[in-house]
């Protein structure tokens, strides 16, 4: 396997870079794959989702199974829970506003510990990966976003590929990617939850290796409130590039409006959301989303 963090010009290194663009270029064409059970996806299924998040970090695919209610009752969920088994995420995400399953139901409400915060309003979301405030030992590597009920209007969703945006920086210059990898370029302050607890500061790298299979993880939100980046200007200079880079709009972004019963799998890519119009209060977008702290792979 190539070592992405070395940053000597090499064959493997060229060789990775056609293959991970190719791989993306494919990606953009590619139909979601049709899920007929998410609960019992089937061999064939599990092994195409797992191909794909593998050559290009996500995946898209389509079921009859949106699941159903506004209230999100453990019955009428759809059972992504069980979905994400096959590929071995067993390790949910203990969040703020999971039921005890992992699973969140992202929509518009006002409610405790859930008010102004962006992904439950119709505001839109700059780029991100999930979970770039958790503490080292408690970073996500997958999540699952299903499709419920789409807005009535927007709430498009773009994905990028941390290894795209890699191979772009490092073609401008090695010297960002290293200082990217820092250990401590991206600080994120400690925050007293709304149950009192206290999320203590996140200090860590932008680009890190998987703990368990080594492959290129990315921690990043392109916020400026309560971010704290190294002021040495290698870092300015690359956090700047890549700031230009999501702004620019490559070509090899994927722009995905799910619709019921569609979803993403995917090994914690950069994405964003654009604002939308919710509808009926009642019946408004709801979007089901489980995080993993391991990849995407074939069960074992």
């Amino acid at each position: 396997m190539f070592n992405w963090e070395s940053l000597d010009g090499s064959a493997a290194y060229d060789e990775w870079r056609s293959n991970r663009l190719k791989a993306a270029e494919i990606a953009l064409n590619q139909a979601p794959v049709e899920v007929s059970d998410l609960s019992n996806p089937g061999e064939s299924v599990v092994s195409e989702l797992t191909n794909r998040c593998d050559a290009a970090n996500f995946a898209l695919y389509t079921s009859d199974d949106s699941g159903g209610d506004s209230e999100h009752s453990a019955t009428d969920i759809p059972p992504v829970g069980d979905f994400a088994a096959a590929f071995g995420l067993k390790v949910a995400e203990a969040h703020r506003s999971a039921d005890g399953t992992g699973v969140v139901a992202l929509r518009v409400t006002d409610k405790g510990n859930q008010r102004g915060f962006i992904p439950y309003s119709p505001r839109g979301m700059n780029w991100h990966t999930d979970g770039y405030y958790n503490a080292p030992d408690a970073r996500i590597s997958a999540f699952i976003l299903h499709c419920v009920r789409p807005a009535a209007d927007g709430g498009v969703n773009q994905l990028f590929n941390p290894e795209i945006l890699y191979i772009r920086l490092r073609d401008i210059s090695p010297a960002y990617i290293r200082a990217l990898m820092h250990p401590t370029v991206m600080s994120i302050p400690e925050n007293i939850e709304s149950d009192g607890s206290l999320r203590p500061v996140s200090v860590g790298p932008v680009f890190y290796g998987d703990a368990l299979t080594g492959r290129l993880q990315m921690r990043y939100t392109a916020r400026t409130r309560s971010i704290s980046w190294c002021d040495e200007p290698v870092t300015q200079e690359a956090i700047a590039a890549l700031t230009e880079i999501l702004a620019a709009n490559d070509p090899l972004m994927m722009q995905v409006a799910l619709k019921a019963g569609q979803g993403v799998l995917n090994n914690n890519a950069l994405h964003n959301r654009t604002q939308f119009q919710n509808g009926n209060e009642d019946a408004g977008r709801l979007m089901i989303r489980v995080r993993f702290h391991n990849r995407v792979q074939r069960k074992t």
